[in-house]
């Protein structure tokens, strides 16, 4: 049987392949989630609500996306704490340029996409 590869990204307003990315996946509206076939062809989007974020709430989206069957996220930028959670359950942290969500479809299928480094981890979420 085919693996799908179901990629998460942070979105503003109600998300899709329009939307804006969020700076900040902890904070954003939505998580518009891309699914690819195993030749990193896109299938379809489809979003997943993002429950309001509290402090101390990081890890509320690691286990939102991992009932969602999320493999991957592909973020600006993310806090050691919810790094650690999203491996924790299996999710790849990626990075990617671009500004809207259709950015980061095109990278994906591209392969214009990367694990995510130390550089990359912000301050201040521990």
């Amino acid at each position: 049987m085919p693996k799908t590869i179901n990629v998460a990204v942070p979105s503003m307003g109600k998300g899709g392949l329009e939307a804006e990315r969020s700076p900040h996946f902890g904070r954003c509206d939505c998580f518009s989630v891309l699914s690819f076939d195993e030749n990193n062809k896109f299938i379809e989007c489809r979003i997943v609500e993002n429950p309001p974020h509290v402090d101390g709430g990081c890890l509320t989206p690691v286990n939102l996306l991992a009932a969602n069957n999320v493999n991957a996220i592909v973020v600006g930028g993310i806090g050691g704490r919810p790094l650690a959670g999203f491996k924790s359950v299996g999710i790849e942290v990626l990075v990617s340029d671009g500004n809207f969500v259709k950015d980061v479809k095109e990278n994906y299928e591209k392969g214009k996409v990367s694990p995510i480094s130390a550089d990359f981890v912000c301050g201040g979420h521990h």
